[in-house]
């Protein structure tokens, strides 16, 4: 049934994607512009395909959970270039139009924090958004829908995997020398510990920028250690459905971590401790006041599902 079910709400419409795939083969990068400002971002077009997720049983090093490998066949989506911009956050965390801290079925945005969140790294001009919940990144995608009429979500983590991946089969998408990081992330080695505005880096070959490093990058699905064990040999479109608030999942690695956790295939389950603090006045469940390494990026289906479609999605992954 949750297989039924992310179907439905993650690749609404597959079989509609095929023709749509056969009618315009070029799917092309563009721009989206943010209604009501001069603020626009990139998405780039991720071919359809499949891959091997996980570690293969001869890498090292490797995490018990990035294993078995399962082959993974993905329908066509568009990836945001960069990571989620400060610029763009900042456009919905402070949106006055919108209600503060409610539960409601509508779009509300965090009220104002009250600390640093930053602790000084850089905001406006190019800076990676950071410290959210990874429901306030979502909402930040229903606030968006609302705005340009598209819809936008987080990526699932196989989605994530093959995008980073691009093509390859190795630990990373440029082999197995970690040395080449430096031209291609920020991390422990480079970062000074400090993250650095998006795009400094070289991208992948698929045009994506920061996938490694800088921050790291929340995904839809819930964590489970042993989830690619549930899969079965071949999967199509997967994610694991939420049933709890923690623990979800961030991936890429960050400006502090090292080398190994900047692989491709590592999975990084969400801690508590990053909501130890809340640094709001009235309290709330956005912020994650001590995780400015957490940042995300945006997908977008090659074929948009419906209203009602949407609304399922948002409250199923909205808790």
């Amino acid at each position: 049934m949750k297989k039924l079910i992310a179907a439905a709400l993650l690749c609404a419409g597959a079989g509609a994607l095929g023709a749509q795939e056969k009618k315009d083969p070029e799917l092309k990068k563009y721009e989206q512009s943010i209604p009501g400002s001069s603020v626009k971002f990139t998405m780039v077009p991720i071919p359809a395909g499949s891959f091997k997720m996980g570690s293969a049983s001869g890498n090292t090093p490797k995490d018990a959970d990035e294993q078995p490998q399962v082959t993974v066949k993905l329908d066509a989506f568009y990836m945001g270039s960069h990571e989620v911009s400060f610029d763009e956050y900042a456009l919905f965390q402070y949106d006055e139009s919108l209600g503060q801290n409610v539960d409601a079925d509508a779009v509300t945005r965090p009220t104002t924090p009250y600390i640093d969140l930053t602790l000084g790294m850089g905001k406006e001009g190019g800076f990676p958004a950071n410290s959210m919940q990874q429901r306030a990144a979502i909402m930040y995608c229903k606030w968006l829908y609302t705005k340009t009429g598209v819809f936008y979500r987080l990526p699932t983590e196989a989605e994530w995997e093959y995008a980073a991946r691009a093509g390859s089969n190795t630990p990373y998408f440029f082999g197995s020398d970690a040395k080449q990081l430096d031209d291609y992330a920020w991390y422990a080695k480079n970062s000074e510990d400090k993250y650095h505005k998006i795009g400094l880096k070289k991208p992948n070959p698929w045009g994506l920028y920061d996938i490694y490093g800088n921050v790291a990058e929340w995904v839809l699905d819930q964590y489970q250690a042993d989830y690619y064990k549930t899969l079965g040999k071949e999967a199509t479109n997967p994610t694991r459905l939420p049933d709890a608030k923690n623990p979800r999942m961030v991936r890429g690695g960050n400006y502090k971590d090292d080398a190994a956790a900047l692989r491709s295939a590592n999975r990084t389950e969400s801690d508590p401790i990053w909501n130890r603090r809340d640094p709001q006045i009235p309290k709330s469940k956005w912020w994650n006041a001590d995780a400015p390494f957490v940042g995300f990026r945006l997908v977008r289906p090659v074929k948009q599902p419906g209203a009602a479609e949407i609304e399922k999605f948002f409250s199923t992954y909205i808790l």
